[in-house]
Formats: structure tokens, C-alpha cells, sequence
């Protein structure tokens, strides 16, 4: 049986050069990067290399990178940092109903602890309104939070023109482009953002490391405390193995990225083209401004999870949602902010692609969904019911 992995949204190998990159940093070079002696040096030269390559790749300066744990961290150092740091001078945010958790439940949280939160919504692609971000803030707004792409159904936000109107009105603007980073051409400068997430896991990086984008005169207060590790912003002993594989890693994508999203573009094409032929199969997201490598559908009278599962037992690895989600029984989130039924974004399927799908893996998936479909569907008590219902309404008008 062919195994195909169409989940790279949630996660992706580690690419082999971005792995012995690392390699001498768990044995050989194994110091810490705030000590003074040699191996300490070593560290810290690496860690300085890996900054440097971040920064160069977003056009920022070397002190604006803050390194992290992972993109959640960096949403929550972004987030809750601006709020502390800021809230003498306001304490309204903004942020959007498709975001990924890691920006809503910090948002959230600080509701609870006396900030004023605006969700505003978006339209059926899943795009925010810039003049819906205009209009919402207000003298005491200190931030917007809006994300780069969505990690779910793949539509590309219009960050460029949010970001403009957060600077004329004197807010910070963050985004999370955890999803976008190594994947579309991110410019700080031209997006106008003063604090972007990333994670390397994403990008064929090693788990457990990200980053924070942070313009050099935003004001933030740290989370962890207890050292002056990146700057005062991110006490802690620095993850120098993981970082030189996310600098790898990231200088990797700039040779690679164009032609890659070219290739998966085409997939992409092909996948969407094909499955929406299947019957009660919808499209969810923007059909153009989308993520490069994402196709994300729902199908009428099935069970997202039972579709997962059965692709699953064919060699098929896909997502009902996001990761980060997917072992919660309520629907998501982002499907019903689009304006799709309780019962109709829990039968969504997301494939998501990477550098080592082929044509040949699109073929294969394109083989096995409509049969999956077609057998759970036999089976679908949705759909049993939906006849019983159509075949009285037929015995009535007769």
C-alpha cells in the first residue's frame, strides 16, 4: 500500500542538511551561549549566525529577532507583552474569529483580566476587511493581531493594507505567520507589521524552537524572567542545536521556496480541480489568495473524522482541522466564522502539502477520496435521514 503524507500544515520532517546541521550542537559544540569560554563561544556564534539568517530573510535588523519555544510562545510573548507593556495607554485589542488559539485564548485570557476585546468577522473566503479593522479601533486601542494565512482553509489576509491603517492610527500591529513563513515572500517593511510569529517545524525545521519578530521600538514586557537571554524579552538558557537547524532551515527555503511553491501550486491545482467534481464536495477558503500548498473542502453527509480514519487505513495522511484541535469534538472554529453549519464544518477534510509530494501522490489521493466517500456515505446516518425527510416532502406535494 502507498503511504502519502498530505499533513504538512501540521508539521513537516526535518530535512536531512537541516538535521546534520544540528548534529554538533547536541555532542561536540554543546555550550552555552552565555558563557565566556570557548565552546561558549562557539554557541554563541552560531546563535548570532541563525539570527542574522532569520532577520535577512524578513528584512529586519538582527536585534529584532527574539527566539522562542515555538510559534505559540512567540503569539503569547506578542500578545500579552504588548498588553502589559501598553496598558497605561489603552486596553482595547483586536483580533479576528479565524485565528489560530494560540492568538485567541491569550486575547481571551486578558478579557478576563480587565483588556477590551473586538473579534470582528470575516466573509465566507475567510478574509478580513481592512475598513472593518479602521472602524474598530478606537483611541484606547494599543494592538491588532491579525494572522498572515489561515492554518485551516488557507486564505491569505490583506496584512499589507491592515498593517497601514494600524500605522496611521499609531497601533501595533501583529501577525502570525507561522503558517506563511518559508512558504510566501515576507517583508516586514512592506506589511507593515511591528510583531510576526513563525516556527520552524513548519518549514522542515526541527519541533521546539520559534521565533518573535519584534520592531526595535515596540514596547513589550517579557514573559519569563530570569535572565537577559534575547535581549531581556526570553529568559532562558537558548535551544542552540534547534536554533542553527531553524537558521538552516530558513536559509534552505530562500534557494528553494520559489520553485517548490511553483511545483505545489500545480498539485494544489489539480487536488482542488479534481475533488470538488466529487459530488456535495465544496471548496472552503478563497479560491485565489490561499496558501500555496493548501486545499481544505467539506463533503455533505460525512463525518470528517470517520473520512480521516478511512484515508487513513489507506495509506492517506491528512487533517479534519488543525492539529491543534483535531481531538476536540466541536466544530471548528474557523469553518463556522465562514458561515458553514455545525454539521457541515465537521465534515471538512484539509490537505495540506510539502516538498516531497508528487504528481504521482495526488494521482494516488485522487484514486482512494471519492471512494472513501462513497462507502461512508452508503453508510451516512446523515444522509439516511436527509432521504427520509426528501421522500416525505415528496409524499406531501404529491
Amino acid at each position: 500500500m502507498r503511504k502519502v503524507y498530505m499533513d504538512y500544515a501540521a508539521t513537516t520532517p526535518v530535512d536531512d542538511r537541516v538535521l546534520e546541521a544540528m548534529k554538533p550542537f547536541f555532542s561536540k559544540k554543546y555550550g552555552n551561549a552565555s558563557s565566556m569560554h570557548s565552546y561558549g563561544q562557539d554557541a554563541k556564534n552560531a546563535l548570532d549566525n541563525s539570527r542574522h539568517i532569520l532577520a535577512d530573510s524578513i528584512n529586519a535588523k538582527n536585534n529584532e529577532i527574539v527566539f522562542t519555544g515555538s510559534g505559540s510562545e512567540a503569539d503569547n510573548l506578542a500578545i500579552k507583552g504588548v498588553a502589559f507593556a501598553n496598558r497605561f495607554k489603552g486596553k482595547h485589542i483586536i483580533t479576528s474569529s479565524i485565528e489560530h488559539h494560540a492568538v485567541l485564548e491569550p486575547c481571551e485570557w486578558l478579557e478576563k483580566q480587565g483588556f477590551d476585546l473586538t473579534i470582528l468577522p470575516v466573509d465566507k473566503s475567510g478574509l478580513v476587511d481592512p475598513s472593518a479593522v479602521e472602524t474598530a479601533i478606537r483611541k484606547d486601542t494599543i494592538l491588532v493581531s491579525i494572522m498572515h494565512a489561515n492554518n485551516e482553509i488557507g486564505t491569505i489576509e490583506p496584512i499589507d493594507e491592515i498593517g497601514r491603517i494600524c500605522k496611521e492610527n499609531d497601533v501595533y500591529f501583529h501577525t502570525d505567520a507561522v503558517q506563511t513563513f518559508g512558504k510566501i515572500s515576507i517583508d516586514i517593511e512592506k506589511m507593515n507589521v511591528d510583531l510576526l510569529s513563525t516556527s520552524a517545524h513548519k518549514l522542515y525545521g526541527p519541533k521546539g524552537v520559534g521565533c518573535l519578530y519584534v520592531r526595535d521600538d515596540v514596547k513589550i514586557e517579557p514573559l519569563i524572567h530570569g535572565g537577559k537571554h534575547e535581549f531581556g524579552l526570553r529568559s532562558s538558557t537558548e535551544n542552540i542545536a534547534g536554533i542553527v537547524g531553524f537558521g538552516k532551515a530558513v536559509e534552505l527555503r530562500k534557494g528553494e521556496m520559489p520553485t517548490e511553491m511553483r511545483n505545489l501550486t500545480k498539485l494544489r491545482t489539480i487536488l482542488i480541480k479534481e475533488v470538488i467534481k466529487i459530488e456535495d464536495a465544496h471548496l472552503n477558503g478563497h479560491s485565489e489568495l490561499r496558501l500555496p500548498n493548501n486545499a481544505n473542502f467539506w463533503f455533505k453527509f460525512i463525518e470528517g473524522e470517520s473520512l480521516m480514519m478511512d484515508l487513513s487505513l489507506n495509506g492517506v495522511s491528512a487533517s479534519t482541522g488543525s492539529a491543534c484541535s483535531s481531538k476536540s469534538l466541536k466544530a471548528s472554529h474557523v469553518l463556522l466564522a465562514i458561515g458553514l453549519k455545525p454539521e457541515e464544518a465537521h465534515g471538512s477534510l484539509r490537505l495540506s502539502l510539502g516538498k516531497y509530494n508528487t504528481a504521482e501522490d495526488v494521482e494516488y489521493v485522487l484514486n482512494v477520496l471519492p471512494k472513501s466517500v462513497e462507502k461512508l456515505r452508503k453508510i451516512s446516518p446523515f444522509k439516511r435521514d436527509w432521504n427520509s425527510e426528501n421522500n416525505f416532502e415528496k409524499n406531501i406535494r404529491t
